[in-house]
């Protein structure tokens, strides 16, 4: 016998038992835990977009007050000739 005969032979026979009876409230719990799940991920893509904003505006923000595109100012005065 080979192991496939023996795994549908072992399914047939897990077929013919009774089957479990199933609770009578399964799919209204089902479809609540479905909404919850939706609910939650639909708050946390909130959330990610908000803090996603939120950090681009900080950028934005600290780019226009310390602008990082210029060079900072020299400390020292470059040297005088010619007085």
């Amino acid at each position: 016998m080979s192991p496939h005969d023996r795994k549908e032979d072992e399914i047939r026979r897990m077929l013919e038992r009774p089957h479990p009876a199933v609770p009578p409230d399964l799919a209204p719990r089902a479809a609540e835990r479905g909404r919850r799940l939706l609910r939650r991920r639909r708050l946390l893509r909130a959330v990610a977009w908000g803090a996603l904003l939120v950090a681009l505006v900080a950028f934005c923000v600290w780019a226009a007050t310390a602008r990082p595109w210029n060079s900072p100012p020299a400390d020292v005065a470059p040297p005088l000739s010619g007085w």
